[in-house]
């Protein structure tokens, strides 16, 4: 599996595997259709933002190779790797504040139980949360595997393209990468140009 560090249309670090968006975990027999249902709500979420926390959790699986991260290789790996550091560190904290202020939320969103209809805010927020605790054990496993960085020229052309603010030359860049790393059915632009 291949997983990228890229930076995005706002200049912020963005990490993502190759492979399209999988299942969510978990089912549940007795409200499997309302588990559907909020499960399909946090499918629509950003792309972006559910490739990475999906690309957190498949770096942090086991293995005894190193995690293969393609960038831009305008920087020395060096300076990728002291990036890629602080990069998963905000990330780990981050997760961590966020699974924390969700833990609070559950049990209000518990009560909504009380109210006629399907309590599909439960399910969403329950969902959220595997999907949070699942990237930040990721995160965790993650720093401390090795990497093995690889720069790639398509990267760097986005990069450049970026810095130079041409929207032609972007768009040529993300089709490119398109082709040449194919995300699943995901295209570069909807996780780049956001």
């Amino acid at each position: 599996m291949t997983f990228f560090f890229v930076r995005d249309r706002r200049h912020h670090y963005r990490f993502f595997s190759s492979e399209p968006p999988g299942p969510l975990p978990a089912r549940f027999s007795r409200t499997r259709d309302i588990w559907e249902k909020a499960k399909a709500k946090v499918t629509r979420l950003n792309p972006r933002t559910l490739l990475q926390e999906q690309a957190f959790e498949r770096g942090g699986r086991p293995g005894s190779e190193p995690l293969r991260i393609l960038h831009s290789g305008r920087l020395d790996e060096k300076a990728v790797r002291t990036r890629l550091f602080f990069f998963l560190q905000r990330q780990r904290t981050l997760h961590t504040l966020i699974l924390a202020g969700e833990a609070l939320v559950v049990p209000l969103t518990g009560l909504a139980a009380l109210l006629p209809g399907p309590n599909i805010l439960f399910y969403f927020l329950a969902i959220l949360m595997v999907i949070q605790w699942q990237a930040l054990r990721g995160i965790h496993r993650i720093l401390r595997r090795e990497h093995e960085l690889a720069a790639d020229p398509l990267l760097a052309g986005w990069e450049e393209a970026l810095e130079a603010r041409d929207k032609e030359r972007m768009s040529e860049a993300t089709r490119r990468l398109d082709e040449a790393h194919s995300l699943g059915g995901i295209k570069w632009g909807q996780i780049l140009n956001r």
